[in-house]
């Protein structure tokens, strides 16, 4: 079946454009232009805009649902829950175990990830963030899940990871480090510098052998100082590099987060949640962090020390604070959700964009950026009761009935 979306305003690849219309079918965008002419089931996106959907590259979880888990069913479910914020793709966060490697936490993450019910947003891979983190730099992370570099744990986290593994975050600065980074590089990981006291100097080493990523920046990092530019520095004359920002304005306040958007550029900032399973719930909620007991408190998450323990950020949250608080325009805002993320994980060729081939992975939202409808790959995953009093019932039943993927 195909779905053609006519009227909406299309928000993709850093502009906006009016006046054309998006077919749908098979689960791929099959055609884009104002003269395309109307295939199957037609939907008026008037006074909408479309956007390609948010990839969330670092989460933990959301919605009461976990990513750090043995049961594959669990990261299912928040796949399935984690559509209502305009989140199409993302990636499985695993941390540490006390005193172990979380090799069974991978094995579900892998079994998640090639085993998918195609119900909701799609895991592309795990992002294992440790255990060769610097104890200084560890944040919420426990002081037992943290392991000194070792070839013989990389080859264990390897093997569990089934192949699986997207992104792995260390400190570049601790012995052995770099034969670890150089491991996980040739086995075609993505390396990360975070939870480091890594000097500017000892960054640029990290980055000459192939990391590509900076972990929440300016979170669990030295700061950018005027004769010691850390990390941070290194980043930002790294042209191939991109940089996380947990885009809450708690993590980083919209004043940094401005430097940085205008230091990387839109290409180059990764927008991410780095969410604990309390976003989407109450203040006062309390979850477990890896064992770990945390609760939602107001806009972060904290473990019971006081210590920030990620946030309860949703990908369209965060899209609205880069517009209304930071002053990002849309479309480059749009562009730190969608294409940039992409790019960093390498899956640019079918996700982040509005293009015949790609992933019919999409999100309508309203004017005040609220999500409305979430397709993901074809699939209504999410409509909002505003969409279905547009569309009506007879629609929504042809959208979301079983065998009606698009």
């Amino acid at each position: 079946m195909h779905l053609t979306l006519v009227g909406g305003e299309l928000v993709d690849g850093g502009i906006r454009r009016t006046g054309e219309r998006v077919v749908l079918a098979d689960g791929r965008i099959v055609a884009v232009g104002s003269d395309v002419p109307l295939c199957g089931l037609v939907v008026d996106a008037t006074d909408l805009l479309i956007l390609p959907g948010f990839l969330d590259l670092h989460t933990h979880g959301g919605g009461g649902f976990a990513l750090h888990t043995t049961e594959p069913e669990e990261i299912l479910a928040y796949a399935r829950w984690v559509t209502r914020t305009g989140t199409t793709a993302f990636l499985v966060n695993v941390v540490g175990v006390p005193e172990d490697l979380p090799e069974p936490q991978l094995t579900a993450a892998a079994l998640a990830i090639t085993h998918p019910d195609g119900s909701g947003a799609e895991p592309l891979g795990i992002y294992l963030e440790g255990p060769f983190l610097n104890p200084a730099r560890r944040g919420a992370h426990h002081a037992s899940w943290l392991r000194p570099p070792d070839l013989s744990l990389a080859e264990r986290l390897l093997a569990a990871g089934r192949g699986q593994l997207r992104v792995v975050t260390l400190a570049p600065e601790l012995p052995g480090a770099l034969d670890i980074l150089d491991r996980f590089i040739a086995a075609g990981v993505l390396v990360a510098i975070g939870h480091t006291e890594a000097t500017y100097e000892q960054t640029q080493i990290a980055f000459a052998h192939g990391a590509r990523l900076l972990t929440h920046c300016f979170n669990a990092m030295p700061p950018l100082l005027h004769r010691a530019p850390g990390p941070l520095g290194a980043l930002v004359e790294e042209e191939s590099a991109f940089g996380e920002l947990i885009a809450d304005g708690h993590h980083v306040l919209p004043a940094v987060m401005r430097v940085l958007v205008r230091a990387l550029g839109s290409g180059r900032t990764v927008v991410i949640t780095d969410a604990q399973p309390g976003a989407g719930l109450p203040p006062g909620t309390t979850f477990s962090f890896a064992g770990c007991l945390a609760r939602v408190d107001s806009d972060v998450a904290r473990l019971a020390d006081g210590t920030i323990a990620g946030s309860v950020l949703t990908m369209d949250q965060a899209l609205r604070v880069l517009v209304e608080s930071v002053g990002v325009p849309l479309e480059d805002a749009a562009l730190m959700l969608t294409t940039t993320p992409a790019r960093a994980i390498g899956v640019d060729q079918r996700k982040g964009r509005l293009a015949p081939g790609y992933d019919a992975d999409l999100v309508l939202l309203d004017r005040e950026l609220r999500v409305q409808a979430t397709f993901c790959r074809g699939h209504l995953a999410f409509a909002s009761t505003d969409w279905l009093a547009r569309v009506g019932d007879h629609v929504h039943a042809a959208l979301s009935g079983e065998g009606a993927a698009l």
